[in-house]
């Protein structure tokens, strides 16, 4: 989330592809403090206007629980970070707001750490939990997370919540992200969430990892080619801001 011109070409480019929700950051976690930090509550905004023009509900990462209120107004789905996983004060929050929380896997999480955090939202009511599989911290270096692909199989075994891989993450290069995603498709995700950027080059953080919008609607049909012959289908696009997976 950079501006409102970027947010909404993105989103009417990615619904026209076949996108059933708009992700934007507007806190944006960073590993250097002088790093672009996101628009706040003026990204909220932008997000809640792409919202209204396309249809799409909007997911946005929350990084404290000093940001519940102001998020509230606005958001469809709380989306927990890889470095908030573990943060248990932040998932009991969002286990009483009965909004959906995806929860991403953390940087070196097990798959059953993963679950116990999804436990804390689950055991303080909230049931709209989704899992996001984003790679892990390994030793190589050629990318920029390890995908695991078995915590797919492994993730629909262990429990019945819906499980969505972020191949953009788990790259960290755009020329890789489309094969992840037919990859995460063929092994039975529920979902896939993708960075998209009018103009990677230019982007003020993840540009290397953001897909341009041709380049998206390329892979949407890919992997709707390959959940076809999995016996499943691409969601179609909803027009309400109703959240379902």
């Amino acid at each position: 989330m950079e501006s409102r011109s970027q947010i909404l070409e993105t989103a009417h480019a990615v619904r026209e592809a076949g996108a059933n929700a708009l992700r934007g950051g507007v806190f944006k976690p960073r590993t250097s403090p002088y790093s672009f930090q996101g628009l706040g509550e003026e990204g909220l905004e932008y997000l809640a206007e792409a919202r209204e023009q396309t249809g799409m509900p909007i997911v946005v990462e929350i990084m404290s629980q000093t940001q519940l209120e102001l998020m509230l107004n606005y958001v469809d789905v709380f989306q927990v970070g890889a470095r908030n996983m573990q943060n248990f004060n932040l998932l009991r929050a969002l286990g009483e707001t009965r909004k959906t929380v995806l929860l991403k896997r953390g940087l070196s999480a097990t798959i059953e750490e993963l679950l116990m955090s999804a436990e804390y939202l689950l055991a303080g009511g909230n049931k709209q939990v989704i899992l996001c599989e984003r790679g892990i911290r390994t030793f190589e270096t050629s990318t920029r997370n390890t995908t695991d692909i078995n915590a797919i199989p492994v993730l629909k075994h262990l429990t019945h919540l819906p499980v969505i891989l972020d191949p953009s993450h788990a790259t960290g290069h755009a020329d890789y992200v489309a094969a992840i995603a037919r990859a995460a498709i063929a092994a039975g995700a529920d979902g896939l969430m993708v960075e998209v950027h009018p103009d990677p080059a230019h982007a003020v953080s993840d540009g290397k990892q953001s897909l341009k919008p041709e380049k998206f609607a390329e892979m949407v049909k890919q992997v709707k080619a390959i959940a076809e012959v999995m016996g499943r289908r691409i969601a179609p696009i909803r027009k309400s801001v109703a959240v379902g997976w």
